[in-house]
């Protein structure tokens, strides 16, 4: 097998093409300057070891030499054995709540963030286990199919805001069919964790977390804010313009509701905590998530790669001592021999 490990320094090979066009404009404007003293023919004469040539074979050989080098930094890699390697998880599906109350302030700086801070560190966290996010508002939709890439997990979960999900709501409940649905066919042990204020609006919530668990998926939440409640503020960029209020002008309060999230995590098989300031509650339930019983969730085969960018180091500075040969002046050989020459007429 072959591969480039960084294809992206074959842009430098576009260097090449615009230095022929200067050797070209080069040649002809020192041609033009030398037939201002006379004729072509008559200057030749009077300088025959010129060589119009010359600098066309140097510049060929320097072209190679830089294209080689460019090969080089790509490092060309050559696939010498096959391994197989096998991860042992299990695959977990996030659900998170990107609603507009997910802004509220009453835990640091707030809810949404923070619980964006906790999916990261849980990241960093994982070993061998198949990770998978999904938004939710009033819609739900997959944000990260279930994958092992956690740099990709990280950079994903980065870029999740309220604005993602266009339809305002909190429909856990198809946050909750649409992770189940996710696992596909696998047959590992799966749970999902679902962070959320849990004002629900949707319904349906129950009924979804009971066919979850028929599935074999154990089902955790995490309640985001305080039950006493706390304004949802609403910003113009990244200005604090005030706070949403209802139709009636009131300032709308958003409220953590205990009681359906405890009664998911019951249903589920599962556990419930509330997140404080100091902590989200994600490390509680991922260390009752690792009691799960690990199972072989994958068997690859993997290349392992050897660099051959040494031979192309190897033929650049060949063709630089080459270069060192190849004067500028003809030698008496060259003079007999006249491939680029320009006609005179």
């Amino acid at each position: 097998m072959f591969r480039f490990a960084h294809i992206y320094y074959f842009y430098f090979l576009a260097i090449i093409p615009v230095l022929a066009g200067l050797l070209v404009l080069f040649l002809l404007w020192k041609k033009r300057t030398l037939a201002r003293y006379g004729d072509w023919n008559v200057i030749k004469q009077l300088i025959p070891d010129y060589s119009v040539g010359k600098p066309i074979i140097k510049f060929l050989i320097m072209s190679m030499v830089l294209a080689s080098l460019v090969v080089a930094m790509a490092d060309p890699q050559t696939g010498s054995r096959l391994e197989k390697v096998k991860r042992k998880g299990i695959d977990l599906m996030i659900c998170l709540d990107v609603s507009n109350s997910m802004l509220a302030q009453d835990i640091k700086p707030n809810r949404l963030e923070r619980a964006k801070q906790s999916i990261i560190r849980l990241v960093d966290n994982l070993e061998g286990d198949r990770l998978g996010i999904i938004v939710f508002a009033g819609k739900a939709y997959t944000q990260l199919p279930i994958t092992t890439d956690y740099a990709a997990a990280k950079m994903f979960t980065g870029s999740i805001n309220t604005g993602i999900v266009a339809t305002q709501g909190t429909a856990i409940g198809e946050a909750i069919e649409l992770a189940a649905n996710s696992f596909g066919e696998s047959k590992h042990n799966k749970a999902i964790v679902v962070i959320t204020d849990g004002e629900d609006h949707e319904g349906s919530v129950l009924e979804q977390a009971d066919a979850a668990v028929k599935k074999n998926i154990t089902l955790y939440t995490i309640g985001m804010g305080l039950p006493e409640g706390t304004p949802i503020p609403v910003f113009s960029g990244d200005v604090q313009t005030g706070y949403r209020k209802d139709r009636d002008g009131q300032t709308v309060m958003s409220k953590l509701d205990e009681t359906l999230l405890q009664q998911v995590a019951s249903v589920g098989k599962g556990m419930y905590v509330r997140a404080t300031t100091s902590e989200t509650g994600l490390s509680k339930i991922f260390d009752d998530i690792s009691k799960i019983e690990k199972s072989e969730i994958e068997e690859k085969q993997f290349s392992d790669y050897e660099d051959r960018f040494q031979y192309f180091v190897a033929l650049a500075l060949i063709l630089l001592i080459a270069d060192l040969f190849v004067f500028e002046r003809k030698t008496r050989w060259m003079r007999r021999f006249k491939p680029f020459e320009f006609d005179s007429q």
